[in-house]
């Protein structure tokens, strides 16, 4: 990415995400980092560049205008072709969700990516006296 987009500019976004107008605007203006993210990826199963695109391009250019943050908890640390960690129902305990919430941001955690569809049962069981508790 270098020239145009160093290490400390590069962010790690989302497939969903909502901007402003303003910022819908300055995407549509972009022709100089839009050329850097089209290029080919090194690993095309894993290469997702919207993702990245629009969180790097926006706190570049409007660096006060971004939060910075997000509302759903994502676990890396393990991810496999691009897709992040995956929680089972062995793994659903009230531990979990107080460690899914916790933020170093000044707002908690709302959401959580991502549950096998098995998880259903365990997390409603839980969802009284533990999810909805607060």
């Amino acid at each position: 990415m270098l020239p145009e987009v160093g290490f400390s500019d590069f962010r790690v976004g989302s497939q969903f995400f909502v901007i402003s107008r303003k910022h819908a605007l300055r995407v549509i203006e972009d022709r100089k980092l839009w050329r850097k993210f089209r290029l080919p990826c090194l690993n095309v199963e894993s290469c997702y560049p919207e993702e990245h695109y629009f969180p790097t391009l926006l706190s570049m250019s409007d660096p006060e205008g971004c939060t910075n943050f997000t509302f759903t908890r994502v676990n890396w640390t393990d991810c496999v072709d691009g897709h992040p960690h995956t929680y089972y129902p062995q793994d659903v305990s009230p531990g979990l969700i107080y460690t899914l919430r916790e933020s170093n941001f000044s707002a908690p955690y709302m959401f959580a990516r991502k549950f096998s569809p098995d998880c259903l049962k365990p997390l409603m069981k839980i969802a009284e006296s533990v999810i909805f508790k607060d």
